[in-house]
Order: C-alpha cells, then sequence, then structure tokens
C-alpha cells in the first residue's frame, strides 16, 4: 500500500494505492513548505488527510512530490509525514518537477516541463532529474509561464501597443485602472500571481484576436530557445504538465514547431502517471 501527493501552493492531490488499485483520492489545501508553516502542514495532515483515509491506513509507503520541496525544505516535510504516520517504512519526499517527471516520462528518459504561474523544466534520465534550466523567476525568466504572458498582456495594453478594440475589452474585463496595475506589481505582495490572473484573457480570446494568439506563441518560443534549447536533446519530445500548458495546446505546438522542437504529452496532473511510475516500481 502506498500514498502519492502531488503537493501544489493551493491544493495537494493525494492517491492511495493497494494491489496497483486506487482506494482512495484525497484532496487537502496545499502545503508549500515555502509558504506554510509546519504548523499549518501538520494541521492540515491531520485534521484534513488523515481522516478522510480509509479505515486501518496505519503504514503506507508515502511519495510526496511537492512545489517548494528544495533538498532543505524536503528534511521538514518527510519529519513532518513521518510525525503522522509513524508506521510507514519508506517515506520519499522530493520536487513537483520530480514528480511532473516521472508522471509524464515515466521510466523513459524525457523532457518534462510545467507551466503554470510560473515555470520549470528538465531533462529526466528516466528516474531522476539530470540536467534542470533555472527558471529565474517572472523577472529574471519564467518564459511561456502565466505571470510572464499576464506581464506581457498588461505592459502591453499600458504602453498602448495593444489596439483600442482589445484594449477596452480587456480594461471592461478586469475592472481596474493603471493605478491599480502600478499598485498590484510594485506594492503588493505576491505580484506574479496577480500577473499570472491576467493570462486568461489571453486564453479566452486568443482565436478571435490573432493578436492575443501572437502573444502567447511568441512566449512560448522564449520558453522553447531559452529553456528547452540548453538540453541540446532536440530529438526528444518536450512533455508538460499545468492548467497553463493545457490551455495553450494548439500555441505549444506551433511554438515548438518554429523552434524545431515536438511536443509530446500534455496534461493537467501528473497523478495518473506517478500511480503509474510506482506500480512499475
Amino acid at each position: 500500500m502506498y500514498l502519492i501527493a502531488d503537493g501544489g501552493a493551493t491544493k495537494t492531490d493525494w492517491a492511495l494505492v493497494n494491489n496497483n488499485a486506487i482506494t482512495a483520492r484525497i484532496y487537502t489545501l496545499g502545503m508549500n513548505p515555502f509558504q506554510a508553516s509546519e504548523d499549518i502542514i501538520e494541521k492540515i495532515l491531520e485534521e484534513e488527510l488523515i481522516p478522510q483515509l480509509p479505515k486501518g491506513t496505519k503504514d503506507p509507503d508515502i511519495f510526496f512530490y511537492g512545489a517548494g520541496c528544495t533538498p532543505e525544505k524536503c528534511i521538514i516535510m518527510e519529519n513532518l509525514l513521518r510525525r503522522a504516520f509513524p508506521e510507514s517504512k519508506e517515506v520519499f519526499v522530493s520536487s513537483d518537477l520530480l514528480g511532473s517527471a516521472r508522471g509524464l516520462c515515466g521510466h523513459h528518459p524525457g523532457i518534462a516541463c510545467i507551466l503554470g504561474t510560473g515555470s520549470n523544466s528538465c531533462y529526466y534520465d528516466g528516474e531522476n532529474i539530470a540536467e534542470n534550466t533555472p527558471s529565474l523567476g517572472y523577472i529574471l525568466g519564467d518564459e511561456g509561464s502565466g505571470a510572464v504572458i499576464g506581464k506581457t498582456l498588461v505592459a502591453d495594453i499600458l504602453k498602448g501597443i495593444m489596439p483600442e478594440r482589445i484594449t477596452q475589452m480587456f480594461f471592461d474585463e478586469v475592472q481596474l485602472t493603471k493605478a491599480d496595475f502600478l499598485d498590484k506589481v510594485y506594492r503588493q505582495p505576491m505580484p506574479s500571481r496577480f500577473l499570472a490572473s491576467m493570462a486568461p484573457f489571453v486564453s479566452r480570446h486568443k482565436n478571435e484576436e490573432p493578436l492575443l494568439k501572437e502573444l502567447a506563441i511568441k512566449n512560448f518560443r522564449l520558453f522553447f530557445s531559452r529553456c528547452i534549447a540548453p538540453y541540446k536533446r532536440p530529438e526528444l519530445k518536450v512533455n508538460f504538465v499545468g492548467g497553463l500548458a493545457f490551455s495553450y495546446e494548439e500555441e505549444l505546438k506551433e511554438a515548438a514547431r518554429l523552434e524545431g522542437f515536438e511536443v509530446g504529452d500534455i496534461v493537467k496532473g501528473p497523478m495518473e502517471g506517478l500511480i503509474k511510475y510506482h506500480a512499475e516500481s
């Protein structure tokens, strides 16, 4: 019996597997150790996860893949999980990027990417991350992410680069002023999340407005040229996980073609693939 977790900042997806069959699928709050204190994570485990597990679930092997799980934070998460499940023999904690790679590529080498508020990618050797182009955040990097798409859109709107019809439609939908944007980006916390919240405007209207489709493709071309090309493995398909990637499948494939790459699988989440990976392990 084993328990697999795909942990994000806002939500954690859990699957309890016994004899290769899913016996429980549970959702709890996110447990990013960079954003949540140990007390909060412990409370989520005790009050949200454990009560939802089937009776008699005491000692599952645990495989936790989570956002914010750097090597230092992995130790903290492992200790918290061992405290919640003291009889479990194996507790493995690693990054969401490794979880995505194993979920996308299984036991085969490949290139795995996450596209969400931020972006990340790696060359995966079939078991572990062998190379990683650093994402560097939305100021220095995060090409292709929701934050950078949102940043590009907002800048083009405020600079008057976008046509009036798009600009008016944008302001009608978001109900914010130029002053509001400057305040939220430069004075309020989590500006990357705010900018990423603007990206859905592009996905909603990209099929009716060629300039918005072009904006998305340009951003994805930068992702391929700056984040994927450094792996120097053009023969490998590029696989994606994340709601943003799922929403922009057509634009991703076009950007990949223009940059000399081929897109493989695009999935919203890695859980199904992770279940298969650990079943085969």
